[in-house]
């Protein structure tokens, strides 16, 4: 021990009750200090003169004290060693952050981080918060990468629940929703749990973009997994703040509207099994986004149950039930179920035709405007149009503190689930209200007639149009729903499905006019079809119908193209007798195109573009994939595997659905990770054969389960095909995957004598690692 009197250094004024000196390998000085409370150290290698000084950082509770050594001489020589006061240095950075100046202040940190480590705990959360306030990316980035190194360190005591819980706003506010969640998940792991009402404004401005609504989906998840079952026990006081964060009706509706807008509904389901296993009830919006969902998905079943619930539950607003029956249609319309679809339209138009006499109508209207008055501030159509007021989204972090309930965010959170709920309301396409009133559109009916012609069913086509126009408003005989449908199949070259249609409205006794005939008549001209010209002119005469002028001028073109003198000689004198005016009725294509310049497009013109457009729809898929989901979620996946089989046999192609139901179905069985690699074989020899994609939700099922199974061969094959497909990858939930399942694994050396095989694994599972960030 060298003592102090043949030291010559210079010390500023400290605190401390007395100091050490120490010599370290013969070279240099380290300066220790000593309190009550114990020793505590901390080496740091400095640049002193022409040589390294090794220094080493005494600090106790809330005292640091700093020695610079000099190099130390056996023979003869000076040593000075000076200690820092770093209360100065960490009063001026606070200093600097009251004042506003951010970049001064991130250097002043810097420099006292490589001093003597990370200052005080409310210089910490203050320097934060300010980075946070100022929405700057690189500074909400330089916060970010402070909070990881408190995290690292294992110095995350530094860190205040609000302040993180503040710059993971700023972050979502910002849309950054990766940095965004893993702040939210420090909190759940470090159990400075976020109360619900805090977490769910986070969640809801993630839920603007498709990375943070699927990061949404995914925290809802692993939080609600914490109350699964009643694990925490509500009596008990110390489970209050526990308590606090259990997920909550505006979160689930936040989450999942996010899975309907960018198209993870499959994900959704996985929300919609947690509800009752955490008794969360469904309000009027949870009902109509899981009528959505549904819809989606293809579980014709589960709307009809939702029916019923819609039909009990209060403050359901007319725009709910129009969204709830456009669901119900178009899952009708998925699994080819015409006839449920078609009784829809026709109670519809039945029940609109009844309102229109004048008591029905009082009626119908008084109900429907204390319905909308009872539960909205604002009429229905500027609630579609409204946005949010972005002045009311605005919070600063004392503002936060203050508020204990977080009754703030939550607002912020309620107004932005408004924004997702809109969106959701443009996407009605089969049905209108007119005052108060469900309507089929035009849409719907262009959906409905396409799928009888593409079914074959000409017939009931034809029943269900005729009994529509008695109940629809009275028009024209040239310009009624079936007339437009016959006019577009002869567009289309559906001669025999036009004839068809015109015998069905002749036997029903609905007259019509000659431009029908017209223009079958010379589309059966054109393709030189004899035989169908006189059985339409035969038509014609039974229907008392008159063909005009043109009609004749085809027809006697045609005969004479065939070399029938004679036949084009009976023809004009049949024309002459009934005294046919050169000017007949405006030719079919005059139509077409005086539809298409219209205002609106009429049903022939988008019927049209539907048939040509639309791709044909295999029922059966819709059909084989809801058996296969039952059995899935069943956990009797020998019976899933015969109605795969059964499905193929078939002729019906399996699609991301089907595979996804497959594998989320071998997952909760546990241990059928054999299984899950032949599917995945599978599931690729049917892409490159057919065509079929891979989406999000099908990759992110695979890749769970195999780094769940430790099969990181095909775990890298797979996050290799979502990275060339730009897919988003929640890299967070495989890192805390691998750590709970494959912690210990390959962290020692390699055994000197292993197969290819064993080497093969090996290298996989350290090159998930790596991508994982984990070594």
């Amino acid at each position: 021990m060298i003592t102090l009197r043949k030291l010559n250094f210079g010390i500023t004024a400290c605190p401390y009750s007395f100091f050490r000196l120490f010599a370290v390998n013969g070279d240099h000085i380290v300066f220790r200090h000593a309190i009550q409370s114990g020793w505590s150290s901390e080496i740091v290698d400095r640049p002193v003169g022409f040589f390294w000084g090794k220094i080493e950082i005494q600090s106790g509770i809330g005292r640091t004290v700093f020695a610079q050594t000099a190099p130390f001489s056996t023979a003869a020589g000076t040593i000075l060693v000076q200690a820092q006061d770093l209360g100065k240095m960490a009063e001026e950075l606070e200093n600097v952050i009251d004042e506003d100046k951010l970049d001064d202040a991130w250097a002043l940190y810097e420099r006292l981080i490589q001093m003597a480590g990370f200052p005080r705990k409310s210089i910490v959360n203050k320097l934060i918060v300010a980075f946070a306030e100022s929405s700057n990316l690189g500074r909400l980035e330089r916060a970010y990468g402070l909070v990881e190194k408190a995290f690292e360190e294992n110095k995350h005591d530094l860190l205040e629940r609000n302040t993180l819980i503040y710059l993971s706003l700023a972050f979502a506010k910002c849309g950054l929703p990766i940095p965004a969640a893993t702040l939210i998940r420090k909190l759940v792991e470090t159990e400075k749990y976020p109360p619900v009402s805090a977490w769910s404004a986070i969640l809801a401005s993630m839920s603007q973009t498709s990375t943070g609504a699927y990061l949404a989906v995914e925290l809802v998840l692993e939080i609600g997994y914490l109350f699964q079952d009643g694990r925490v026990d509500p009596r008990k006081k110390s489970n209050e703040p526990l308590l606090s964060m259990n997920p909550n009706t505006t979160c689930f509706n936040i989450a999942l509207a996010g899975c309907l807008l960018f198209g993870t509904t499959r994900k959704a389901e996985q929300l919609l099994d947690m509800m009752p296993r955490i008794n969360l009830k469904a309000d009027a919006t949870l009902l109509i986004i899981m009528a959505h969902i549904y819809e989606k998905n293809g579980r014709r079943e589960e709307l009809k149950k939702l029916k019923r619930d819609m039909e009990e539950a209060p403050n359901v607003t007319e725009m709910q039930f129009r969204q709830f029956y456009n669901c119900l249609l178009s899952c009708y319309l998925k699994f080819g179920d015409l006839e449920s679809t078609s009784y829809m339209v026709l109670e519809m138009l039945r029940k609109s035709k009844k309102a229109k006499n004048s008591l029905g109508i009082a009626s119908l209207l008084l109900d429907a405007s204390r319905s909308d008055t009872a539960h909205l501030n604002i009429p229905p159509e500027d609630a579609h149009h409204r946005k949010p007021d972005e002045s009311k989204n605005l919070v600063s972090f004392e503002d936060l503190c203050r508020d204990k309930k977080f009754s703030k965010l939550q607002t912020i959170a309620k107004d932005l689930l408004d924004v997702l709920v809109i969106k959701l309301q443009k996407q009605i396409e089969f049905i209108t209200t007119e005052r108060g009133i469900l309507q089929p559109t035009e849409k719907l009916y262009v959906k409905l007639v396409k799928a009888f012609l593409e079914a074959e069913r000409t017939k009931d086509l034809a029943e269900f149009l005729i009994k529509a126009e008695k109940e629809d408003s009275p028009v024209s005989v040239d310009d009624s729903a079936l007339v437009h449908v016959i006019n577009s199949c002869i567009s289309l070259g559906w001669l025999d499905q036009a004839h068809d249609l015109l015998d069905e409205m002749r036997l029903a006794g609905v007259r019509t006019g000659s431009s029908v005939y017209t223009s079958l008549l010379k589309a059966y001209c054109k393709e030189n079809r004899a035989g169908g010209v006189a059985s339409l002119l035969r038509d014609a005469r039974k229907a008392g119908v008159q063909i005009d002028a043109s009609c004749y001028e085809v027809l006697i073109q045609s005969r004479v193209i065939q070399k029938d003198s004679q036949g084009a000689l009976d023809l004009f004198k049949e024309m002459k007798e009934a005294k046919i005016p050169r000017a007949g009725h405006q030719e079919f294509e005059k139509l077409v195109k005086g539809s298409a310049e219209g205002g609106e497009a009429s049903l022939m013109v988008t019927l049209l573009h539907e048939i040509k457009e639309g791709q044909k729809v295999d029922y059966g898929v819709n059909d084989w994939n809801n058996v296969i989901h039952f059995f899935c979620k069943k956990r009797l996946m020998q019976d899933a595997e015969k109605a795969f089989k059964k499905m193929r046999s078939l002729g019906h192609a399996p699609n991301a659905q089907t595979f996804h139901s497959l594998v989320t179905g071998y997952a909760a069985v546990g241990g059928k990770y054999v299984e899950v690699t032949e599917l995945w074989g599978e599931m690729k020899s049917i892409a490159f054969a057919s065509g079929m994609k891979f989406d999000q939700e099908l990759l992110d099922a695979v890749l769970y389960t195999f780094v769940r199974g430790g099969f990181f061969v095909r775990a890298n094959e797979v996050v290799e095909m979502m990275e060339k497909g730009n897919m988003f990858i929640d890299k967070y939930k495989y890192r805390t995957l691998f750590l709970k399942y494959h912690k210990t694994l390959y962290k020692g050396k390699a055994p000197k004598f292993q197969s290819e095989t064993q080497m093969k694994k090996r290298e996989a599972a350290l090159n998930f690692k790596r991508w994982a960030g984990l070594c």
